[in-house]
């Protein structure tokens, strides 16, 4: 068959922006894997960095195809596609026919699906397609399959699929269909999400449908380009209005009556706190344990942490257990109880307990089913993130943002859906208004605020046009100033609130484009729209922020909403990005943090800077006493707050940190984070001791901060003899009785020089340890056991501005970070249960006597104590690897021998030491970019 010539540049104009550098590699990546006849290839490039730039020039470039078809997710994405070919010099389509060179349409061609839907609480549509059976291209409206024939007929094309990563949540099985009917096609998916965010289900359908993933660059990578603006993450917190507080306590209730059943000894054959015991203190290695039944064991060593339960032997705290047990927390231990103690027992009274649990769990969104507790539907999660509060949030922050930019700022507000569809539980009425949380919601709280009202706030959806009603005068007047069609037979029509809707014969294909140069011009400066429509695709690039009021969780929704707003802005070359998450906690509920856990799973994998200019995944980057495992005190909120306001003020320093236009390496690794709790613990040395004790003696390495040679009786002896000789052959000038003198004077100079010399080497030796190294020490014995590729060389220690150290291992893989910085948080730890220890003495700082220094001066100074330390669990599985990594321990630090935990000696250190904290410090890893 003769292929049709691929898109003509001859049609192109004269003059295209350069493509910039991630465009150029893309490129260059699909060039390399169509020549080795990869026909299905993806790419993935952050929101604005020009993905439908990549896709024009691989459909000019790709090799015999004559028709391109682009399929995007909403009408924005599709007018996108049709603007910027058109620009191109490309012939562009956007019906069924596929009569063009290129034909935008989206994937509601194919099926219909309505972006702007209510999104449930659980985000059950989140979640993809289930597990539909039969075949969904049979089921396709006579629309959808017309179209799917008239791409079988049209021969070899090129299909682009722009945000693919609906693939993986809708779309996924009907395109798997549709590409099997086009054996011919030839596939490039365009995409945000990044390979490492998808499951294993996800991934194997990914690569079904495009092959290799050929190409990937990172958000901070084209923020360091100066290819999208810079941007912060911020966060405003808040609480539930009263009358939804006072709800929440009376839901509580039931499930704290149940807790405080379960402390009784009393309530069941088997206790709950003796179940514990008997479930995490026996004999069961924990290790096997934890392997077996993570979550569980994650839930015992919170319910250790909150007093309720012992160390289990083996176990170890990090920073995620160190916070009371959550409502999931108590759940999955109820549950291991009922089912492997009271369903077991046969005792009547048993039956009386589970029926009581029964009771207490739909209270915080659980059930017991004959297979055990499973997560039910609660309404708790409703009121927390639909809160009023919310909305008054919103506001908040649009006034100071406008404080802030004046006529320059562009706000954009979103949310999960226009309308709230879903009925009201019926105990909510009252508490929470049907429309609380959305978009219209929203709309009406910023119009019935005086001085968000003056900004003109408008609201598009892909079904409404609406603001208040002189706001939609002037969106006609605009419209017809710009010869919209249809403009002038626009209606403004009052839905009450003081709102309006803008009606007509226009559709959101119009509207959209409309209402987006509308603000781009500042006619409104607040827009407030669902996340289907403008939380991905749209392009605006003068929006200076956006406030987010979505549900959504997924890396793809993150990823995307953020996207909007860090567009560069040509007539503001200094643009700086502020995204706000509102969060609303309550302190009245056990599941009162729901909210903030949705907040955690937004930023977890989504990098952005902090405040020292390191960039980093995680709350962390928002504001580093942020913790992703528990939300700050509510009586703490106005103060997390104030800051947030504060380094809004302050673009320019946001700016400043992320060094735009300097060298990077788009990279991922990891970094422990070091907080001293005691003062004087670490000390600033880098390099390897040098005055060490060796438990019996002082040894004296080279380059030792010394200022004279330790001096042995011979030596003094030989200085003695001098001295006489000198005294006997200076008889005409001195007397013979003054040789005693002399000699006494020698022997003085001696012993003081001795004694200077010994609280020399105390001195040295009483030195703290410094972090960076005991840093090098860890990463030189990993490489010395084989474990890391570099060394002491490769280690990166610098302090933040709260004097917490950041520790990490350059030039190796993100999974050989994580090693490096596991390894080191294991050694600067308490120690649990490591199979190998070693030791180091510890001399004692302080006045020394003299008699203690002339010991020091002459090598028999003992030290004043041992200091154990664990070693790390990846060379502690075998001797060889722990000898090669004690060899490079004991040259940085100094210190004995390691001792096997397992045996008789070394089991007795270790019941000694375990808890032990040797250098009373505070730990947390971080994910970090390069």
């Amino acid at each position: 068959m003769t292929r049709a010539p691929a898109l003509s540049a001859a049609v192109a104009p004269a003059v295209q922006p350069p493509l910039r550098r991630h465009q150029r590699e893309s490129i260059a990546a699909l060039e390399s894997a169509w020549a080795q006849n990869h026909t299905r290839c993806w790419v993935v490039l952050p929101p604005g960095a020009g993905k439908t730039r990549v896709g024009l020039e691989a459909a000019r470039r790709v090799p015999g195809i004559g028709r391109t078809v682009v399929f995007g997710p909403n009408s924005a994405i599709q007018s996108q596609w049709e603007q910027q070919a058109r620009d191109f010099g490309v012939d562009v389509g956007t019906d069924r026919a596929l009569d063009h060179e290129l034909t935008a349409l989206t994937y509601q061609s194919l099926a219909v699906f309505d972006a702007d839907d209510e999104v449930d609480d659980d985000l059950s549509n989140e979640t993809g397609e289930g597990s539909d059976a039969g075949s969904l291209l049979a089921r396709l409206h006579d629309n959808g399959r017309a179209l799917v024939a008239t791409l079988k007929e049209a021969g070899p094309i090129l299909l682009v699929l722009d945000e693919c990563h609906h693939l993986l949540e809708v779309w996924g099985r009907l395109l798997e269909e549709l590409l099997a009917e086009l054996p011919e096609a030839w596939v490039l998916g365009l995409t945000a999400t990044p390979p490492e965010a998808m499951t294993a289900e996800q991934k194997s359908l990914v690569d079904t449908l495009f092959g290799p993933s050929v190409y990937a660059a990172s958000i901070p990578a084209v923020v360091r380009e100066g290819d999208l603006a810079p941007f912060a993450e911020m966060v405003w917190l808040t609480t539930p209005t009263e009358s939804e507080r006072d709800w929440l306590r009376a839901s509580a209730e039931r499930f704290r009556e149940l807790v405080t059943q379960l402390m009784e000894p009393g309530f069941g054959s088997t206790g709950f706190l003796t179940w514990l015991d008997l479930r995490f203190l026996g004999d069961a290695p924990w290790f096997e344990l934890s392997s077996r039944h993570p979550a569980l064991c994650d839930a015992a060593l919170r319910m250790h942490h909150h007093g309720l339960l012992g160390l289990p032997t083996g176990a170890r705290l990090s920073e995620e257990h160190r916070t009371e047990p959550t409502t999931e927390d108590w759940a999955v231990l109820i549950g291991d109880w009922i089912s492997k103690s009271l369903t077991q027992s046969g005792e009547d009274g048993d039956e009386e307990v589970i029926a009581a649990v029964r009771r207490a769990l739909p209270s915080v969104g659980y059930q017991w089913t004959k297979r055990g507790i499973r997560r039910g539907r609660t309404p708790v999660d409703r009121v927390l993130a639909r809160s009023v509060a919310k909305t008054r949030a919103a506001v908040e922050i649009t006034v100071h943002e406008h404080a802030a930019l004046g006529e320059r700022m562009r706000t954009l507000v979103l949310c999960d859906h226009e309308r709230a569809s879903a009925t009201l539980p019926a105990d909510l009425r009252g508490v929470l208004d049907q429309q609380s949380g959305s978009a219209h919601s929203v709309l009406a709280g910023l119009v019935a605020d005086p001085q968000t009202a003056a900004l003109a706030p408008l609201m598009v959806t892909g079904k409404t046009v609406a603001g208040a009603p002189r706001t939609l005068a002037l969106l006609q007047s605009y419209a017809e100033s710009r010869g919209v069609r249809g403009a002038d037979r626009l209606v403004v029509e009052d839905v009450g609130d003081g709102l309006a809707h803008l009606s007509g014969p226009w559709s959101s294909r119009t509207w959209v484009p409309v209402v987006t140069r509308f603000f781009q011009a500042g006619q409104t400066q607040v827009l407030v729209g669902t996340r289907g429509l403008l939380g991905e695709g749209w392009d605006a690039r003068r929006i200076t922020g956006l406030i987010d009021l979505s549900a959504a969780t997924t890396t793809t929704a993150v990823v995307q909403t953020r996207g909007r707003a860090l567009r560069t802005d040509p007539d503001w070359a200094d643009k700086v990005a502020l995204n706000w998450s509102v969060v609303c906690v309550s302190d009245e509920h056990p599941k009162g943090r729901n909210d903030w856990d949705r907040l955690v799973r937004k930023h977890q994998g989504f990098l952005a800077v902090d405040e020292d200019g390191d960039i980093v995944d995680g709350v962390a980057h928002i504001d580093p006493a942020l913790s992703p495992f528990v939300p700050p005190e509510t009586a703490a909120f106005d103060e997390v707050n104030a800051r947030m306001l504060v380094r809004a003020q302050d673009r320019d320093s946001i700016r400043e940190r992320w060094r735009v236009g300097t060298p990077y390496v788009d990279e991922l690794g990891h970094t422990l984070r070091i907080r001293a709790t005691r003062p004087a613990v670490l000390g600033a040395a880098v390099a390897p001791v040098a005055v060490v004790s060796t438990g019996t003696a002082l040894e004296v390495r080279a380059g030792a901060p010394v200022r004279q040679r330790r001096l042995e009786p011979v030596q003094m002896g030989m200085l003695a003899i001098f001295a006489v000789a000198v005294s006997l052959g200076s008889q005409i000038f001195m007397p013979l009785a003054l040789l005693p003198i002399t000699l006494g004077v020698a022997w003085i100079l001696l012993r003081r020089s001795a004694t200077a010399y010994g609280r020399q080497l105390i001195a040295a030796a009483a030195e703290p340890l410094g972090v960076v190294q005991i840093a090098r020490a860890v990463a030189d014995g990993l490489r010395e056991a084989g474990v890391l590729s570099v060394g002491a060389e490769a280690v990166q220690v610098d302090i933040d501005h709260e004097g917490r150290y950041r520790c990490r291992v350059l030039g190796v893989s993100e999974e050989s970070s994580m090693v490096f910085a596991n390894a080191l948080d294991e050694v600067v730890s308490p120690i649990v249960d490591p199979r190998y220890v070693l030791s180091r003495y510890v001399v004692a700082p302080g006045p020394v006597s003299g008699e203690r220094a002339r010991r020091a001066a002459k090598g028999l100074l003992e030290p004043d104590g041992e200091v154990w330390h664990a070693v790390p669990t990846v060379v502690g599985r075998r001797n060889e690897l722990v000898t090669a990594y004690a060899a490079a321990w004991t040259r940085w630090i100094g210190g004995g021998a390691p001792v096997f935990t397992r045996s008789p000696v070394g089991a007795g250190i270790l019941a000694a030491q375990r808890g032990a904290d040797p250098f009373h410090a505070s730990t947390v890893v971080r994910r970090h970019w390069s």
